[in-house]
């Protein structure tokens, strides 16, 4: 090979590894891929997963480049000018990557709580209109800069035109078509055998290169056009058959098992609807507090010698407290609004606890310290419709705790919204009308401590930056303080319905939106996994009389509050609680919890079932006996949910104009 080709060979070779190695840092600093972090549960954390990682997007990069530098050479003809070639290797190899990966983070960043409520402010020059106009505008910059480095580009090769250095293209061009060659051979093994390994599969689909490769391979074999394929996440075992594949629709007593699980269904029918609620003349006022990832464990912790919620566990002594209740979801949004209608996936317009209060006659009042709006929750569950008095952390925007943009970071702590409901709500004189109080705490929500929230439990709190695995105990104390705050405004809460003389008349309930997993199993933060840890949650009443021990979904709580306020009895439902990850037609993993808080789960990527009593793991199609038994009925509860969301939709549809 001729030290020209040398030249154009290590001119590759800088412009492949630099833009390799520039992805590789943005993808660690954004999804932590080694490193792991809050609501990161898929992280590269054995060997074989790190070298399948490796290997795939180091080949899948080195393919792609490789093309690129053949379409560049046979573009610049056999005669060619190698500091043009190379220049147009760089600027186009380096500089063109570099900006389209520019624009992705951009785009990420938005999504992310790294874009800060007051950067945003600040670069608006302290007009919020200012602001979003430049973040609309943002492209418009990128544009312009973009113009500006393509006139940049032109004057470069006009100088070195100039220099007229043009020669003949160097040999050795074969050898660099071998070995792409033989890259695109490989590439498809190594995809099929990170598909099996969903760790490395999903940091690998966030690797530029690696996601073009696997997303050309996914369009060549799915065969039947379904959107399932041999490299799709879930591989589709009936290529060329439409109607059957992950994720289908199974219809019940067809004989089909459209979706590969529990073989065809059977529908054993919808759960008890609750009905409209007819409440005595007398009523009494109902107060839920919704504490934010909260876990049932807060009851019996003690941090320290103290215990962390002495005011929730005096609520569950003197009244009633429920086990084994759970988050479906293990998400805020969907949390609430299975809370509030009673439905595991409702929709606006259906009935809800507010519009059964409100048809009662009931005053409402709403204090969140987040943003009711965030994920559509106050329209699907009408709560601002059905609200006389409305506060949350967008109406107190100039009280919030941080600064975050993200709807999801928004918080307001509590002694804020305590003073907004004292002087909205402090008057005894409108307490003669039976009223609903709705509050929302949101301290214990990661990062566990803001300004102005008290050491409760002599921890010293953790702060945000130094959150990690290795201060894996302190990010536990600081989370238990959280709790504990949020507990004593729980107190706070009674001592203010005492004074106003109704706390005799009051049915006060607390809960969690759902559970927080602390680096028990190496992850933080909640809904990425189904563990107790992320979904086990508090559900306490003041009323005594309602224990019971059998699970309960958040779903089931409406039945039981309008029990408690004087309606009709909960219905019975047998049906275990189902949990699940994403959206219920097409989650990344399910679960049941049966009684005694026994989990079953069941990953959808690579069809691993768990089963929490023994601590087994196997692939669902290795089971039998009572253990198959066990997971097909976590598959067909989860074709119940999913025939039964089915049916509410095709009447939806039935019934619009």
């Amino acid at each position: 090979m001729t030290r020209k080709g040398q030249g154009d060979l290590l001119t590759l070779l800088l412009a492949a590894v630099t833009t390799l190695l520039i992805e590789m840092a943005l993808v660690e600093r954004k999804f932590a891929l080694f490193g792991g972090g809050f609501g990161q549960s898929q992280t590269l954390d054995t060997p074989a997963e790190t070298v399948l990682f490796l290997l795939g997007a180091v080949g899948a990069h080195a393919l792609l480049f490789g093309l690129f530098f053949l379409l560049l050479r046979r573009l610049h003809g056999r005669e060619y000018d190698p500091l043009i070639f190379r220049f147009n290797l760089l600027f186009f190899g380096v500089a063109g990557f570099l900006a389209a990966l520019t624009a992705k983070f951009e785009l990420l960043s938005y999504f992310s709580d790294a874009v800060s409520f007051q950067l945003i402010r600040n670069l608006g020059g302290g007009s919020l209109f200012d602001a979003f106009l430049f973040v609309l505008n943002e492209g418009a910059l990128m544009l312009i800069g973009l113009g500006g480095a393509l006139i940049l580009y032109g004057i470069v090769v006009v100088r070195l035109r100039r220099r007229g250095n043009r020669t003949l293209l160097p040999a050795g061009r074969s050898q660099l078509r071998w070995a792409v060659l033989a890259l695109a051979v490989a590439m498809p093994a190594i995809a099929a055998q990170a598909n099996g390994v969903p760790d490395a599969r999903d940091g690998l689909r966030r690797m530029t290169a690696y996601g073009l490769v696997n997303r050309l391979l996914e369009q060549l074999t799915d065969f039947d056009r379904d959107g399932y394929s041999w490299y799709s996440a879930q591989i589709d075992r009936h290529p060329f058959d439409a109607s059957r594949h992950p994720l289908a629709l199974d219809i019940p007593g067809n004989g089909i098992d459209e979706d590969g699980f529990g073989g065809d269904f059977v529908f054993v029918g919808a759960d008890p609807a609750t009905p409209a609620p007819k409440l005595p003349a007398k009523r009494k006022h109902l107060v839920i507090i919704v504490l934010e990832s909260t876990r049932a464990d807060a009851l019996t912790q003690r941090v320290n010698g103290r215990p962390v919620a002495p005011n929730l566990a005096a609520l569950a002594r003197a009244g009633s407290s429920f086990p084994h209740a759970y988050s479906h979801v293990g998400f805020t949004t969907a949390s609430l609004k299975s809370l509030f209608s009673g439905a595991l996936d409702p929709r606006v317009g259906d009935p809800s606890l507010f519009s059964d209060l409100k048809a009662n006659g009931y005053r409402i009042g709403v204090f969140s310290g987040q943003p009711e709006s965030f994920g559509n929750i106050s329209a699907v569950v009408g709560m601002r419709k059905a609200a006389d008095i409305f506060v949350d952390a967008e109406t107190l925007a100039h009280e919030r705790a941080f600064g975050f943009a993200a709807k999801g970071s928004l918080l307001v702590d509590e002694t804020k919204i305590l003073a907004e409901f004292d002087r909205r709500m402090g008057d005894p004189g409108p307490w003669a009308q039976p009223t609903f109080v709705y509050f929302n705490f949101q301290s214990p929500h990661f990062p566990y401590h803001h300004p102005g929230m008290p050491d409760m439990l002599g921890v010293d709190p953790l702060p945000r930056g130094d959150i990690s695995a290795a201060n894996a105990r302190r990010v536990q104390q600081t989370y238990w303080n959280a709790v504990a705050y949020a507990d004593s405004q729980i107190g706070a809460i009674v001592a203010r319905l005492k004074a106003l003389g109704t706390w005799d008349d009051t049915v006060l309930m607390v809960t969690g939106d759902h559970g927080e997993a602390l680096f028990e199993n190496g992850f933080l933060g909640h809904g990425h996994v189904i563990e107790p840890a992320q979904t086990h949650i508090p559900f306490v009443l003041n009323v005594p009389g309602l224990s019971s021990d059998r699970p309960l979904g958040l779903s089931d709580m409406r039945s039981i509050l309008l029990q408690a306020l004087g309606g009709a009895p909960a219905p019975d439902n047998d049906a275990p609680v189902f949990l699940h990850i994403g959206a219920v037609d097409t989650p990344a993993a399910i679960g049941i919890v049966e009684p005694g808080g026994v989990f079953t789960t069941l990953a959808l990527g690579t069809e691993e079932i768990w089963f929490s009593d023994s601590g087994r793991r196997a692939r669902y199609g290795d089971l039998n006996g009572a253990d198959k038994a066990r997971a097909d009925r976590l598959v067909n509860e989860w074709a119940r949910q999913r025939w039964m969301r089915h049916l509410a939709t095709r009447k939806a549809a039935r019934s619009s104009p």
